[in-house]
């Protein structure tokens, strides 16, 4: 019942910020690309799990709840960076590479010191933290795959959907 619940929420999460972002930036074609980040990271999440034989329970429903806002987060950072340098320059290829180089030190510095920051509960190290260890997992994995789907991926999405109409 628990797991129908935390499904529940994960859908609604996606739902919620998919109408936000489409609120914020009055593009569809915005709110997809950055919403299909997140999504994109979810199969790390469940690679990662399975890499490491833990099976999907609450505990990892709730870091893949988590991913979403997180991978949401640094997705919406590099879109904003984005418009800013849409202003700059001429063409939307200049600003797509001008908005990755300006925002990669801080997304690989946020996304390193969260997996630094979890790496104790992933190993399990501590007493109670084997509870705890499916979480830690879920979203060090889901950041793993963050960083190159934000910084490579994003951009690509960005230019097939919105490049045209620059």
């Amino acid at each position: 019942m628990a797991f129908r619940g935390l499904a529940y929420v994960f859908a609604a999460a996606l739902a919620l910020v998919f109408l936000v972002i489409l609120f914020v930036f009055e593009r569809f074609a915005a709110a997809v690309a950055v919403l299909a980040m997140p999504l994109l990271a979810v199969t790390g999440v469940f690679a990662g799990l399975w890499l490491t034989g833990i099976n999907l329970n609450i505990t990892a429903m709730m870091g893949l709840t988590m991913i979403i806002g997180i991978v949401t987060e640094i997705a919406i950072f590099y879109y904003c960076e984005l418009e800013e340098q849409q202003g700059q320059h001429e063409k939307f290829g200049d600003a797509l590479i001008a908005a990755g180089i300006k925002r990669t030190r801080p997304i690989a510095m946020t996304t390193v010191a969260a997996i630094l920051t979890l790496l104790p509960l992933a190993f399990a190290l501590g007493q109670g933290s084997a509870m705890q260890q499916p979480l830690a997992v879920a979203i060090i994995a889901g950041l793993v795959l963050q960083l190159p789907l934000v910084l490579v991926v994003m951009p690509v999405f960005l230019r097939l959907l919105i490049g045209s109409k620059y």
